[in-house]
């Protein structure tokens, strides 16, 4: 009796290729056309993404270079066209052209007199979600010192909290003027206090360091440590 032939392992890999191969033959004719489509329409939108990243970053240097156009002109007087300039730009897609249009806006109308449209100006830069906390932070800072006067002690204590915290950047500037508020509430001891750790944080400007210093000791506050062993 004739005995079955030998099926080696190779064979059946060649086999199983095979079939897998006839298979994929098989959906390719298919489904050539939805195939056909699903390229095209990958390459459409590859095309689209690369030629709007390309687009933006072109749009973004001819805004930058309309910033620098705008100081130019500032600096020389011709102020005519800036507003509405810096009013166009405020709409950029891009984060540092809007939020520098913004700042510039707000300056431009202290230039000119205008607090109030700075104050609005500066409020929407800190209320803007889409920029980094850095431009935000900052605008805050800038729209409270302009307001300090008009709001109550607590109010300036209350918005500025967030930059009072320790290792904050902005925390000597927010530092300041908080413990002024507290002034103005006559907690003299809690504002002293403030002074002396404005003035021995080394991260503060010296500037703001040398003034917390005198501050604090006309508030009966010790900030000796902050002068170093020679000044002492």
């Amino acid at each position: 009796m004739a005995q079955p032939p030998d099926i080696s392992e190779t064979f059946i890999k060649e086999v199983d290729e095979n079939l897998r191969r006839d298979r994929m033959n098989d959906f390719v004719k298919d489904n050539a056309g939805w195939l056909v489509v699903a390229l095209i329409l990958f390459l459409a939108a590859s095309g689209g993404f690369i030629w709007y990243q390309q687009h933006r970053v072109a749009l973004a240097e001819k805004h930058v270079e309309q910033i620098a156009a705008i100081y130019k002109d500032i600096s020389s007087g011709n102020t005519a066209k800036v507003p509405q300039q810096l009013d166009d730009l405020s709409h950029s897609s891009s984060e540092a052209v809007r939020a520098t249009a913004l700042f510039t806006r707000a300056a431009f109308a202290l230039q000119q007199n205008d607090p109030k449209l700075a104050i609005a100006t500066y409020k929407k830069i800190g209320e803007d979600s889409s920029l980094p906390d850095s431009y935000r932070s900052a605008a805050l800072l800038r729209r409270t010192a302009l307001e300090f006067d008009q709001l109550q002690p607590e109010q300036v204590i209350a918005r500025l909290k967030p930059l009072t915290q320790a290792g904050n950047p902005w925390f000597g500037s927010a530092g300041e003027m908080t413990a002024l508020a507290l002034v103005k509430q006559g907690k003299k001891k809690e504002a002293g206090e403030l002074f002396a750790t404005i003035a021995k944080d080394k991260s503060v400007p010296q500037s703001l360091r040398d003034r917390a210093i005198q501050i604090a000791g006309t508030l009966g506050a010790d900030a000796s440590a902050a002068l170093g062993p020679q000044a002492q």
